[in-house]
């Protein structure tokens, strides 16, 4: 299992989304901004109580959870 210390899951914050350090932003939003071409320093500006550790770990954590099978119980 991945390591993670900045992604965290609570079901009262965004409902159980994987979010950066239990704050309202979420993976999947980093993860679409720098799929749009923004700059860890735009994003920087844009959340600037966000660190470049947390843009990192939210794309580990993506590329991470892309690769991940889920394979079904046998009966």
């Amino acid at each position: 299992m991945l390591e993670l210390k900045r992604i965290t899951f609570d079901p009262n914050v965004m409902g159980g989304k994987p979010c950066i350090r239990g704050m309202r932003i979420t993976v999947g939003t980093i993860v679409g901004l720098v799929a749009c071409g923004y700059s860890f320093a735009k994003i920087l500006d844009y959340y600037p109580y966000l660190e470049e550790d947390d843009i990192k770990e939210a794309l580990t954590y993506a590329a991470w959870r892309s690769e991940e099978v889920e394979v079904p119980f046998a009966a």
